[in-house]
């Protein structure tokens, strides 16, 4: 299991990236999914990448109740990394900056549904499952997500 932890590692960090917008907290969150893992377990009838995102998930929302301080944290100073050369890469900062911003908006729902979809390449079937919630649901949370982003982004029909 520990082998199967460690390839994990990569996706779980880039989910809880998209939750947190920070990656201070995301790497706190990626510790406390990892954490949970080793001393809880996972259930023997439990795919352990599903169970993982789920946990990490679960973990996120506990947090941001007991905060209740979202919007702070997608302000951090750890997100307004140095200036860099280039106009690309500004423009491209930016836009990361924005859809982040924009992504921190989102209901929590939405914004890991969209996260496991559109970053973590996940299949509506395999988000319907790892969060245990009807593929119905998991449609019209990621069409609200995704009307709510172009709604917000002031970057639309820019090709990149």
């Amino acid at each position: 299991m520990k082998n199967e932890i460690i390839a994990l590692i990569p996706m779980i960090r880039r989910f809880a990236y998209s939750l947190t917008g920070n990656h201070h907290d995301a790497d706190d969150l990626l510790q406390n999914t990892i954490e949970r893992i080793l001393t809880k377990g996972v259930p023997e009838d439990v795919e352990l990448t599903k169970w993982m995102f789920r946990v990490c998930r679960n973990l996120w929302i506990d947090e941001y109740r007991s905060r209740q301080v979202r919007q702070a944290a997608t302000q951090s100073p750890e997100l307004h990394e140095q200036a860099v050369q280039g106009e690309q890469e500004q423009t491209q900062k930016l836009r990361v900056r924005e859809v982040n911003q924009a992504m921190s908006v989102l209901p929590t729902d939405q914004r890991s549904i969209l996260s496991l979809v559109a970053i973590q390449g996940m299949s509506y079937k395999e988000v319907s499952e790892t969060l245990s919630i009807p593929i119905g649901t998991v449609m019209s949370r990621l069409a609200r997500a995704r009307s709510s982003l172009s709604q917000c982004l002031p970057f639309q029909g820019v090709e990149s």
